[in-house]
């Protein structure tokens, strides 16, 4: 009997089993020739199935690990199912990757096939490694397999359907390496359950966050090579039902906004960061009575928030702010947005009360790539964004004795690929370690810092970085915000101000609303910003503390 997409199994299961159901729905959106296109899920179906079988066609065995490299694409999509359908394994990696990276991964993980997108990545995996099969979708040069030709056979759909249903839900489905903000990243194993049950946990949100929405739409441009865009763009969004629009890049994102009009949204708190200084930017070049009008919403918008409450002229005033301030702000995004979801890092109160302030319906999330990713959610009708919401249904948390936040449930990985030792520290009798210090209130997770980075001054006292530097990004001067103070007298911040701003009074405000241990005793500008082009940000924009550290490690001992 065929299972349907609520039995599912398998990854590859649950979408193509879905597609059989309503095979004319509308799964995927991308641009290509000058216009955007369109893919229904039975078009993506037989796509799968034609790759499934031209990969076992060239020697593609269960077990293997196949490097997927490509920007959010739906061929992307198409050979991450076509892949897990066969049982090989899936190892999603950056385009921004160097050389050096890809040798890393392929030689950790042992694959010996690679599918890419461009023929500049075909050169940098060939410089990477020695490769047994290299499939190139756009201009293949001499010696890759062009995708064409790699998915060129028509292949039964409704034998591949058949085929996946057997596929257990513990077997491993995808080796996502971890970008980490320090160190060599290592391959964590998800199996079919851990992604699954992120599915069917947030499918149930989802369904209350799009009810009454004929044909939602989501705007996917944070990398499907990272485990949050992977879980969530790949295969949450399809499986409820949402049309995925594969964003063009982010310089185009402004615009798409307008264009495509999305109901949902995910982002990384770098990303507020932008749209904030941008927002408020418009606002101020606009001076006058437009800026006045604008800092009169932020400020009644806030008070909604946190109070005291809008007296009765108050509230007048606001409902008229509502339609000539926050309207335009949220035309900017569309129109139509019913959450703007931030993730993989943490996001500040301050700058997600910007957006609240303003009408946008932000909400905050929490996960790892060792959980699936998603462990928690706020939503737009139960939000504190002093949290990063409830555990998902079937995820159970608990704080371990030193603070640390541990987690157990069918969305913990299998492990460290190849490395014991990691993951016996990692995963003890089935909680998952963190290495998050966090506390519960209410029922709600708080993350406070990072376990491993707290820093001990000299004077043997200890200091949340996370905090401070959350509490300085939070400034409308400061861009990006690393503290140090390792072995020093007090905390030096190194920063990357906003285009002509300067810092100080910036500091001065934030040292306000700190101890006297944790205020900042010198602050270094650089003088560019952290980026992923120079190694400074993860390619989700998370910045690499220990890198940053080590690189301005002299200007820190000066200043310290």
């Amino acid at each position: 009997m065929a299972h349907d997409a609520r039995t599912a199994t398998s990854l590859p299961g649950l979408l193509l089993a879905l597609a059989r159901e309503a095979p004319a729905r509308p799964m995927l959106r991308f641009h290509r020739g000058g216009a955007w296109q369109g893919m229904t899920r039975g078009a993506f179906a037989q796509a799968v199935a034609d790759c499934a079988q031209g990969l076992r066609a060239q020697g593609v065995m269960p077990g293997d690990r196949v490097a997927l490299v490509a920007e959010n694409r739906p061929e992307f999509a198409i050979a991450d199912n076509a892949l897990m359908a066969i049982g090989a394994i899936t190892v999603p990696t950056y385009v921004t990757n160097t050389v050096a990276d890809h040798a890393h991964i392929l030689r950790d993980s042992g694959a010996r096939a690679a599918i890419v997108s461009t023929p500049a990545l075909a050169g940098r995996l060939r410089e990477a490694a020695e490769l047994e099969l290299l499939v190139c979708m756009d201009d293949p040069p001499e010696g890759t397999l062009p995708w064409a030709t790699l998915t060129a056979a028509p292949a039964d759909a409704a034998m591949l359907m058949a085929e996946v249903e057997q596929i257990p839900d513990g077997r491993l489905a995808c080796l996502v390496y971890t970008s980490g903000t320090g160190g060599l990243p290592r391959g964590v194993m998800l199996p079919h359950r851990a992604l699954l049950a992120n599915c069917r946990a947030v499918e149930v949100l989802l369904r209350q966050l799009l009810q009454g929405v004929a044909a939602p739409t989501y705007l996917s441009f944070l990398p499907l090579s990272h485990s949050y865009e992977h879980t969530v763009g790949g295969f949450i969004l399809p499986a409820a039902g949402v049309e995925v629009v594969y964003s063009r890049g982010a310089d185009k994102l402004a615009a798409e906004f307008t264009e495509i009009r999305p109901h949902v949204v995910t982002a990384v708190p770098r990303l507020f960061e932008v749209l904030r200084e941008r927002i408020s930017g418009t606002a101020e070049k606009a001076g006058g009575y437009k800026a006045a009008l604008f800092r009169r919403a932020l400020a009644h918008g806030l008070r909604r928030l946190d109070g005291p409450p809008l007296g009765l002229l108050e509230r007048l005033e606001d409902a008229v702010l509502d339609r000539l301030v926050r309207a335009k702000v949220r035309d900017r995004f569309g129109g139509r947005l019913r959450a703007l979801v931030s993730g993989g890092a943490r996001l500040d109160p301050a700058l997600s009360g910007f957006f609240l302030a303003l009408g946008i319906p932000v909400i905050q999330g929490y996960g790892q790539t060792e959980a699936g990713p998603v462990i928690s959610v706020n939503t737009p009708w139960d939000n504190d964004r002093r949290s990063v919401g409830r555990p998902l249904a079937g995820v159970e948390a608990r704080i371990a004795a030193d603070g640390e936040l541990l987690v157990r449930g069918a969305l913990v990985m299998d492990g460290y690929w190849n490395d014991e030792a990691a993951t016996a520290k990692a995963i003890q009798d089935g909680w998952l370690h963190t290495g998050d210090v966090a506390e519960m209130v209410e029922g709600r997770i708080r993350i406070t810092d990072r376990k491993r980075d707290f820093i001990k001054l000299k004077g043997g006292d200890m200091v949340a970085p996370a905090k401070l530097e959350a509490l300085l990004a939070g400034e409308p001067e400061i861009a990006q915000a690393v503290v140090a103070g390792e072995g020093l007298a007090g905390v030096v911040a190194l920063l990357v101000p906003a285009e002509g701003r300067d810092v100080e009074a910036a500091v001065k405000r934030v040292n306000a609303l700190l101890s006297p241990v944790e205020r900042i005793r010198r602050t270094v500008v650089l003088p560019e910003p952290f980026t992923v082009e120079n190694g400074m940000m993860t390619p989700t924009m998370k910045v690499k503390r220990r890198h940053v550290l080590d690189t301005h490690r002299g200007l820190v001992a000066e200043a310290g």
